[in-house]
């Protein structure tokens, strides 16, 4: 026995919690879109030649049945382009992407005074056995860009929905974009060489995408940067975080998680007002209520079951809670998420 021991490798021996595996961002980060719903959608191939310009509407609508928790996305693949959004004006080349959490009205376009394009509306109607090719122009396109959406429903969760910026941005530049490169070029592998559930192979490559793109932001951060992303870089949160979040039904201290954080009582509250602008028990509840929403619109348990699993006595009182929360009491957003408007 000792001798096979003696055999495995030493990084295969290495406990990820040593420090040297995924740290506490990593780790909410994947337990809050493990939790929430999140699915890409690549609705369309963009190639246009000359001169030109988008409209300045983003027009969800057209791509998704729940346009409030779809975040348009345009990677682009080949070319360049321009971008203009609320005073941002930047250039975007081949291996750029960029996404509007918000649905942010933003134009796309190449040159000036050019012909107005609107692939979102010029579509064919569904359903569609390959993703969709949209050429404008007569001449050699010169941008291809894979355009979609994100369903994400963890907009839905306040702190990650506040914490995002209107644009998010990446580059596959460098040794540090190899990973991002290789997943662009499998997307339009994807596209180019259609294959049975490639599909949902684009989706899963969306997703992958999207992490990468929070990923990011949160290597941006400066050191006085505030937020739920600013608190997923800071050790000591970050460990509180990954606690709260593994756990989220324990009846938790701000005692026990302080200890669990390696910081003191004091400056665990200190530092939770200081960058989360709240404290540890009201962003547990808040988590709470984010898992509520999932479970009402994900199963039939009762409102009441739910209530209690929350934490809350009465169903009374959740509700008044999930509806400040939410806007509307737990079996309206029930009835809307079923009908598709959440």
């Amino acid at each position: 026995m000792a001798k096979s021991l003696a055999a495995v490798p030493k990084h295969l021996a290495v406990n990820p919690a040593d420090g040297r595996g995924a740290g506490p961002a990593d780790d909410v980060l994947s337990q809050v879109l493990r939790t929430v719903r999140l699915s890409g959608s690549l609705q369309f191939c963009f190639m246009p030649s000359g001169a030109w310009h988008t409209d300045a509407a983003p027009a969800m609508g057209a791509l998704s049945s729940s346009p409030s928790s779809a975040i348009p996305f345009h990677i682009v693949v080949e070319g360049g382009c321009w971008l203009k959004m609320d005073g941002i004006d930047m250039p975007l080349s081949a291996g750029h992407v960029v996404a509007f959490p918000f649905g942010t009205g933003h134009q796309l376009g190449s040159g000036s005074g050019g012909m107005l394009v609107t692939p979102t509306r010029d579509l064919p109607p569904r359903p569609w056995r390959d993703i969709p090719v949209m050429q404008y122009g007569d001449g050699p396109a010169g941008a291809r860009l894979l355009c979609g959406f994100l369903q994400c429903d963890a907009l839905n969760f306040a702190p990650l929905r506040n914490a995002l910026p209107a644009i998010m941005h990446a580059c596959a530049d460098g040794e540090e974009g190899l990973w991002l490169r290789a997943t662009i070029a499998q997307m339009t592998g994807e596209v180019d060489r259609p294959r049975s559930g490639g599909v949902s192979v684009l989706e899963r490559l969306t997703e992958l995408v999207f992490i990468e793109l929070l990923r990011q932001e949160i290597l941006r951060l400066r050191p006085d940067s505030v937020g739920w992303l600013a608190a997923l870089a800071d050790p000591g949160l970050g460990r509180c975080l990954s606690l709260m979040h593994a756990e989220p039904y324990r009846d938790w201290s701000v005692v026990e998680l302080a200890a669990a954080s390696g910081l003191s009582r004091s400056t665990l509250m200190e530092r939770f007002e200081a960058i989360m602008h709240t404290s540890p028990v009201r962003y547990l509840r808040s988590w709470r209520l984010c898992l509520a929403s999932i479970a009402l619109g994900s199963t039939d348990r009762p409102i009441a079951v739910i209530a209690h699993e929350s934490g809350y006595g009465t169903e009374a009182a959740f509700s008044r809670a999930f509806a400040r929360a939410y806007g509307a009491p737990p079996a309206a957003w029930r009835s809307a998420v079923r009908n598709g408007g959440s």
